[in-house]
């Protein structure tokens, strides 16, 4: 096991936190404007890491947040889509996959420069732009800002409802496991293990990650050939084709997802009605999308909100930390909130540090490896939001205080073992170090 980073060799004071964020976010800016998620591990923009970026940012260093968001969309493609990575340098080697294996002059609506995946990530950038328009209401720049992302963010709304919801639910669907930041979730295993794989059809590849991150905190070999496969199917289909929906054995209404897409529409509502734009379209997604969302999400047997597998024709009975994000969008009815806040007790009263991606009593529990267990800082940012919403302030501290506690005693890591039994026997979190969205979230849940 690696030794504690000097730095963290004492128990930092609130200050000391503050400043090492502060020092982490400036480390990982990067020219035209942009934070990559961790120097080593992730070294191009990444797609909702950037937006709970500009939330920490907001309180450091404002011009920052704004322009994080602005880089952000020059990567946009005419369809719409925020891609989940922009590439800003061709002469990086160190990841894979690179944007010369994306190959997205496949679509006519990609931007030559700069190089993107084909692929989206959860839509965070309406709540972000409401964020950082609460944050400094009378700030000229900031006002222009919004009001110019506005449409542009309203447009990556209208891919989602047209090229992800093509029978018009109100809930859009992903075919790549990347796309919910929740990459190797077991929510998709069933439908990963219905892809039939021929290694003599996938292209060669090497793996990056693992060079740099331990292998058994990252997704295993067969989880990333069907990686591999999703991104090949979505090439051939330039991305955006109606053969996506066809093909796919990974279709899959998610929740965290559709939550975040309705949490945007509804800060989008209230931007537009400030400046006097037309809100109509955004009011139809939003009506349509909640009341999808309750109807088709929420699991009776296990009292929480699930996914949806299209292809199965069945919602995927697992809990896992999607389903609180309803909260944090305003979705939960106050009696299916009471039942996620009593869960997150439970969990809490056996021992649990909150809040574990994966539903600790399940099988498939991991507390180690990535989306399979670990708790994740930017869920407990949007939780922690959640629960003050609904009311739930004793186990909203919890959580906040549980995230501030990781990073304190383990470092800036991307992700943190949610178990308090074996805290005495490590000395750092998870995955990549120095991590951009874990200073960003630990400033503002200090500071707000």
């Amino acid at each position: 096991m690696n030794s504690r980073p000097l730095l963290l060799a004492k128990i930092m004071t609130k200050q000391e936190l503050l400043q090492t964020a502060r020092e982490t976010l400036e480390a990982n800016w990067r020219a035209p404007g942009f934070s990559v998620p961790s120097g080593r591990l992730y070294p191009f923009q990444w797609n909702w890491d950037s937006g709970f970026t500009s939330i920490g940012n907001a309180h450091i260093n404002p011009q920052r947040a704004l322009r994080e968001m602005e880089t952000l969309f020059t990567g946009q493609w005419a369809n719409g889509m925020v891609p989940h990575i922009i590439f800003h340098s061709e002469k990086e080697t160190t990841y894979f996959p690179n944007f010369d294996f994306w190959d997205t002059t496949v679509n006519a609506g990609a931007p030559q420069r700069p190089k993107t995946s084909g692929i989206t990530q959860p839509a965070v950038h309406g709540f972000v732009l409401e964020h950082l328009l609460n944050t400094f209401p009378d700030d000229a720049a900031t006002i222009a800002t919004v009001k110019a992302l506005f449409p542009r963010v309203v447009n990556s709304h209208r891919f989602l409802y047209i090229y992800r919801d093509p029978e018009r639910e109100g809930l859009m669907f992903m075919y790549h496991p990347w796309e919910t930041g929740r990459d190797n979730s077991p929510l998709w295993d069933a439908s990963m293990d219905r892809i039939v794989i021929d290694k003599g059809t996938l292209p060669a590849y090497t793996r990056q990650d693992t060079k740099i991150a331990a292998a058994d905190e990252r997704p295993t070999a067969d989880q990333y050939d069907r990686y591999v496969h999703q991104l090949e199917l979505g090439k051939r289909n330039g991305y955006d084709g109606p053969g996506i929906f066809a093909e796919s054995e990974i279709l899959i209404q998610d929740t965290l997802m559709n939550a975040l897409l309705i949490k945007s529409n509804a800060s989008l509502i209230r931007i537009g009605q400030r400046f006097g734009f037309d809100v109509g379209e955004l009011e139809e997604w939003q009506q349509q999308s909640t009341r999808a969302f309750q109807q088709k999400l929420w699991h009776e047997e296990l009292q929480t909100f699930v996914p949806y597998d299209v292809r199965a024709g069945a919602q995927i009975a697992e809990r896992e930390i999607g389903s609180f994000t309803a909260l944090s969008a305003g979705i939960a009815s106050d009696k299916q909130a009471k039942i996620l806040n009593d869960y997150l007790q439970s969990l809490h009263d056996r021992g649990f540090y909150l809040c574990p991606s994966f539903d600790p009593d399940s099988p498939h529990f991991d507390s180690r490896r990535y989306w399979r267990g670990p708790i994740w800082p930017h869920m407990n940012w949007l939780i922690h939001d959640g629960l003050k919403n609904y009311g739930f302030g004793k186990m909203a501290e919890v959580v906040r205080n549980d995230a501030i506690h990781l990073i304190r005693e383990f470092g800036f890591y991307e992700y943190f073992d949610c178990q308090k039994n074996t805290a005495p026997d490590l000395t750092q979190g998870y995955g990549g170090d120095q991590f951009s969205w874990t200073a960003a979230c630990l400033i503002d849940l200090i500071e707000t």
